[in-house]
């Protein structure tokens, strides 16, 4: 059994796929840090200095009754709050990472994209008398044997 889970372990696939876990987490945090510190500060300022973090909803008042001038002091007065402001935050991150991952990924395939490969040189031709497929250098037709002229 420990042979078996040995031979399992070792395999291609499941190296390649810890590595490409491995090299994803650390894009992630890549990801993570243009988002959050280079994309979102312009659109924050294009929206107006809008912070969505702060938009909740209470729902049940703390040990100090509201009204809570952020969702930090309304979590520190033990409030039970809607957080949408995160999540609104959160989808706009994941829309800007998905857009950003397409671009990457778009200009990395057309970077990866071979030339077309060239003509295929004939090495065949077909014989004038038979029409069956004969080698290019060929003086005899094999088929029918009828003389070739030189190429």
């Amino acid at each position: 059994m420990i042979r078996e889970f040995k031979e399992f372990a070792m395999r291609g696939n499941v190296i390649d796929m810890a590595v490409g876990i491995i090299i994803g987490a650390a894009f992630g945090s890549i990801v993570t840090s243009l988002v959050s510190d280079v994309l979102m500060p312009p659109i924050g300022m294009a929206l107006g200095n809008v912070d969505f973090s702060n938009l909740f909803i209470t729902l049940k008042e703390g040990v100090t009754v509201g009204p809570y001038v952020s969702l930090e002091a309304a979590q520190a007065a033990g409030a039970v709050t809607v957080n949408y402001g995160k999540f609104i935050n959160s989808v706009i991150s994941f829309v800007i990472v998905a857009f950003t991952l397409f671009l990457v990924i778009k200009n990395m395939n057309r970077l990866k994209r071979e030339a077309p490969a060239p003509a295929a040189v004939a090495t065949s031709k077909s014989c004038p008398e038979c029409q069956m497929t004969i080698p290019l250098a060929a003086t005899r037709c094999g088929h029918c044997t009828s003389q070739l002229r030189a190429v």
